[in-house]
């Protein structure tokens, strides 16, 4: 049984070890490229040991990318995008749960069902209501004309919230949190409106405490989605000063008129990859304890 049990405890740590080299393997190779000059990095075969010209091609990357501004834009709205989602999911799953009203089933089953519409199927209406948010009223107006509908264009391109709102929809995680407050026992519920606490305050004092871990993994999780964007923050951003990161990385890419400085997109590429890090490492202990909770 000791043989056994030594045996898979070595196979398990064989696995991590190999996860870790596979998932760790090109990150030192952006390493290695970062800190070389252009010509070494092209150079056949590539280098593969750190060189000395690591923090002059960051100062580099930063200053030919612009990547100042797209850094805050993109922070901006990966945050927006990840409390966003937390705050419309917790309280869509907190209505499905615990209020009590006619077509109940049918509304979760939609919300549901809407895992299937991810963003790319649905980028032509989304893109629509974001450049005019009036519009979905325009059409309902050819079929009632009673219906008061301003003649002013409202448009979210070019703004923020273009970049976050349309995105803030989350059926995963209304669909965790509904799981997570079914298992919440119904005595507590039921002590909080004998002491005289109604729905707001039952959701504020008893379920948020409840659901710290689950909402931090969540945080984690939307923020690296928000940060990783680049289809939709393409299409609703024309302005240079509103482009995020991703986007900028693409200023640093190979051109026709150039060689490539692959060095420098490499340099460009760990500047993108540290926000996302210091946010994982910041949350890593409720990160791991919310992914457990909401696997039971």
């Amino acid at each position: 049984m000791v043989q056994r049990r030594g045996a898979r405890d070595a196979a398990a740590v064989g696995g991590l070890l190999l996860g870790l080299l596979v998932l760790g393997f090109p990150l030192w190779i952006a390493f290695v490229a970062a800190s070389h000059d252009a010509a070494r990095v092209n150079s056949v075969p590539p280098p593969a040991w750190p060189g000395p010209h690591l923090f002059e091609n960051l100062s580099r990357a930063w200053s030919r990318g612009g990547l100042g501004p797209q850094l805050v834009n993109t922070a901006i709205m990966a945050a927006g995008i990840a409390v966003g989602k937390v705050a419309v999911s917790i309280t869509t799953a907190f209505a499905l749960v615990y209020f009590r009203f006619p077509g109940r089933g049918v509304i979760f089953a939609l919300v549901f069902g809407a895992i299937l519409l991810p963003i790319e199927i649905r980028i032509v209406p989304t893109y629509q209501v974001a450049a005019d948010l009036l519009s979905p009223l325009r059409d309902a107006a050819s079929f009632l004309p009673w219906l008061p509908v301003p003649a002013t264009k409202v448009s979210m391109l070019n703004t923020h919230a273009g970049l976050i709102l349309p995105l803030i929809a989350s059926t995963t995680a209304t669909f965790l949190f509904r799981q997570f407050f079914l298992t919440v026992p119904e005595e507590l519920a039921e002590a909080a409106r004998m002491d005289g606490a109604g729905p707001w305050r039952f959701f504020r004092d008893i379920l948020l405490p409840l659901s710290a871990t689950n909402i931090a993994a969540l945080l984690v999780v939307m923020f690296i989605f928000g940060w990783n964007q680049y289809l939709w923050p393409v299409l609703v951003t024309t302005d240079p000063a509103m482009q995020t990161l991703v986007m900028g990385l693409g200023k640093l890419g190979p051109s026709m008129d150039s060689r490539p400085l692959w060095n420098e997109l490499m340099a460009g590429a760990l500047l993108a990859l540290l926000p996302p890090v210091l946010v994982i490492l910041a949350l890593q202990r409720w990160f791991v304890r919310g992914l457990l909770e909401a696997g039971r």
